[in-house]
C-alpha cells in the first residue's frame, strides 16, 4: 500500500481528510452552484486524469491558479528550447487558471485539473500521467501528494519557490511541525531568495535540497512599449494617445467603491475633467458585481465585452453612455489595459487580501500605485520601494492624492517608471538557473 513507510502523522491526515470528504465535496458543489466556480474537470479532481503514454520521459508542472500560470511561461519555454522532445503536462486547481493555461499551453501541451489531495484521487491520477518528474509551483505542495509521489519514486521540485508572506509566515511557523514529514519528502526546492529559503528548511526541507536560484517573475516580466491588440482595442473604447488613463487592475473587493469615489475626485480636479477610468476586476465571477457598482455610482456602464471580437466602436464623448469609465470584464486583457494607462493601481492591496503582481506593470514602464497590503510580494515591494519606483497608498484619500500627483508630475512619475523597469533588468536569470537544477534532479533520476 501507498500509506507504508508514511510517518504517523500523515496516517492521521488522512483520518481527517476521510472525516472531512463529505464537507470538502460539498464546498466544491456550493462554489460551483453559488459562485459559478469549478464548472469544469469534476473528473479530474478525483484522479480522471489524461492517459498519456508510459514511454515518453514527461513532467508535470502544476500551478494553482492565474498569476502562477503566468509565473511558469518562461520556465516551460526554457524546458521545451533545452529538451524539445520532453513531454510537459500542466495542471492547475481554479477555473481561471485553467483557461489561462489553455490559452497559454493548450495547443502544445495536455491542460487538466489537478487531483484533491485524496490517495486513490492521486494513484488514478499518477497511473494515467505516468510522469518522469513532477513541478509545483511557488509552495503548492500538499501531504498524500508528496507520499504517494515518494510511493513512486517521483522526484517532486517546488519551483520559484516561496513560502508565506509577511502575514502568512506565523502561521507557517505555528503549524511547522505538521508540514516537516511532508516536505522532507521533496526532492529539491528552488527557493526566490534568502527568505524563503530559510523558511522551507524550517518547514522540514533538507539543506542539500535547497537552491535559491531568484524569482520566475522577472524573466515572465516582458519589456516592451507596445502590447499586440492594445491599439485596437484603444480605438475601439475612443481612447487617444494623449488621454488621461487611470487603470485600476486585479481588483478585489471593497476597492471599486474606493477606486470610483477617486475617480469621482478625479473628474473635479481642473485638467482632469475627461479623464478615463478603466476597472478590471481579478475574478471573471465579480464581473457583473462590478457592474452594478458602477451603476450605482450613476455612471453608465461601458462593458469591454461587448465591443470584444466584434466592430462595435464606442463613439468619442457620449455623455449618454459616459464612456469615460469602462469596466474590463473579459479575461487576458488587463496587460493591454495596463499598456494604454497613465497610472495605475495594483490591486487587491488597498484591503487586506495581499497585493497582486505589479510586475507586468513595470515592465511596461507605467507609474504604479499599490494600497499598504502586498505582503505576498514582499521581495518585490522590497526592491521598488527601496528604489522609490512605487508609490503606497494608505486609503481612498492617499489613493486620490497618488493618482493626482502622478498625472500632475509627468516628468517625476515616468523616471519613477523607468527605475521600476529596470529592477526588473537587473533580477533576470532565474529560469535559467532553475531548468539547469531541474534537469541535473531528472538526469540523475534517469540513470
Amino acid at each position: 500500500m501507498v500509506l507504508i513507510g508514511c510517518y504517523f502523522r500523515d496516517i492521521l491526515y488522512l483520518c481527517l481528510l476521510l472525516m472531512l470528504s463529505p464537507v470538502i465535496v460539498g464546498f466544491y458543489l456550493y462554489r460551483r452552484i453559488m459562485h459559478g466556480r469549478y464548472k469544469m474537470g469534476w473528473s479530474q479532481k478525483f484522479g480522471g486524469s489524461p492517459v498519456c503514454s508510459p514511454e515518453q520521459q514527461r513532467i508535470w508542472i502544476h500551478a494553482v491558479s492565474l498569476g502562477e500560470v503566468n509565473a511558469m511561461s518562461s520556465l516551460v519555454a526554457e524546458i521545451m528550447r533545452q529538451r524539445p522532445k520532453i513531454d510537459i503536462v500542466i495542471s492547475t486547481t481554479t477555473d481561471t487558471g485553467f483557461d489561462r493555461a489553455t490559452t497559454l499551453y493548450g495547443e502544445r501541451h495536455t491542460v487538466f485539473i489537478f487531483p484533491i489531495d485524496f490517495t486513490w484521487c492521486l494513484q488514478r491520477s499518477i497511473a494515467k500521467i505516468a510522469p518522469t518528474l513532477c513541478i509545483m509551483m511557488e509552495g503548492e505542495v500538499w501531504p498524500n501528494f508528496t507520499a504517494v509521489a515518494k510511493y513512486y519514486q517521483l522526484p517532486v521540485i517546488v519551483a520559484n519557490g516561496r513560502v508565506g508572506g509577511t502575514k502568512g509566515w506565523p502561521r507557517y511557523q505555528r503549524l511547522a511541525p505538521l508540514f516537516r514529514a511532508m516536505f522532507k519528502r521533496v526532492s529539491l526546492v528552488l527557493a526566490q531568495d534568502e527568505i524563503h529559503g530559510n523558511r522551507f528548511c524550517y518547514l522540514g526541507v533538507l539543506p542539500e535540497n535547497m537552491k535559491v536560484v531568484g524569482a520566475l517573475k522577472y524573466d515572465t516580466a516582458e519589456i516592451v512599449n507596445r502590447v499586440e491588440g492594445a491599439e485596437a482595442l484603444a480605438d475601439q473604447l475612443a481612447i487617444d494617445k494623449d488621454d488621461l488613463v487611470f487603470v485600476a487592475g486585479s481588483t478585489g473587493p471593497g476597492e471599486e467603491e474606493m477606486i470610483l469615489n477617486t475617480f469621482k475626485a478625479l473628474q473635479q480636479c481642473a485638467g482632469f475633467e475627461n479623464a478615463i477610468c478603466i476597472i478590471v476586476p481579478r475574478k471573471r465571477e465579480r464581473f457583473e458585481q462590478v457592474a452594478a457598482l458602477i451603476s450605482a455610482a450613476r455612471y453608465g456602464v461601458v462593458k469591454y465585452s461587448d465591443y470584444k471580437a466584434t466592430t462595435n466602436r464606442l463613439p468619442p464623448n457620449n455623455q449618454a453612455i459616459n464612456p469615460r469609465l469602462i469596466l474590463g470584464d473579459t479575461m487576458g486583457d488587463l496587460r493591454k489595459f495596463y499598456s494604454l494607462a497613465t497610472v495605475v493601481f495594483v490591486g487587491r492591496s488597498l484591503v487586506d487580501m495581499g497585493g497582486s503582481d505589479m510586475l507586468e506593470v513595470a515592465a511596461l514602464a507605467k507609474p504604479i500605485v499599490v494600497g499598504q497590503y502586498t505582503y505576498n510580494f514582499e521581495q518585490t515591494m522590497h526592491l521598488l520601494t527601496k528604489d522609490k519606483a512605487i508609490c503606497i497608498a494608505t486609503g481612498e484619500q492617499s489613493l486620490t492624492e497618488a493618482v493626482v500627483d502622478l498625472f500632475t508630475q509627468k516628468e517625476a512619475a515616468a523616471e519613477m517608471a523607468h527605475r521600476a523597469r529596470m529592477i526588473i533588468v537587473q533580477n533576470t536569470g532565474a529560469t535559467e538557473r532553475s531548468a539547469t537544477e531541474i534537469f541535473k534532479l531528472l538526469d540523475r533520476d534517469i540513470c
